[in-house]
């Protein structure tokens, strides 16, 4: 008996485990939102400026080239407007010092590239969602502005 309810038990487990780990929806997410948070602005500081999709900048007097970060955060009890703004932070946070250490201001042209599918837009980016984590991959341009 013992050896049966062992086996239904790691049965039940196996099965709930998967669909948990099953959600990954992807979403789009207002960059304005993020970006006018109290933690953005404090995260982010005024060293760096970000220019999303084809926004209009500065002539640009140096390029170090396209980056990219993938950052994953913990989803798990967060609603996936919580989790990704976190992850999206946490991937603009991962551009902005990889421009300072080379030099450079801003980064520009920054899209979306979650699963390696590229979204150009200068008003949204996309995040992906799970019941445990929630993921942003972002591309950008590093340069040096006037």
């Amino acid at each position: 008996m013992k050896k049966k309810s062992a086996l239904f038990f790691t049965l039940l487990f196996s099965f709930a485990s998967s669909s948990v780990l099953a959600r990954n929806d992807v979403s789009d997410f207002s960059i304005a939102d993020v970006m006018s948070q109290e933690q953005a602005k404090e995260a982010l500081g005024n060293d760096v400026r970000f220019y999303f999709g084809n926004q209009r900048h500065g002539k640009i007097l140096k390029s170090w080239g396209e980056v990219s970060t993938n950052k994953k955060t913990n989803a798990f009890l967060k609603s996936d407007q919580e989790a990704c703004t976190r992850a999206f932070l946490s991937a603009l946070i991962t551009l902005k010092k990889r421009t300072l250490k080379e030099g450079g201001n801003a980064v520009i042209k920054i899209k979306s590239n979650y699963n390696r599918k590229v979204t150009n837009s200068s008003t949204t980016f996309q995040c992906g969602a799970g019941n445990i984590v929630a993921g942003v991959a972002l591309l950008g341009t590093v340069v040096k502005i006037r």
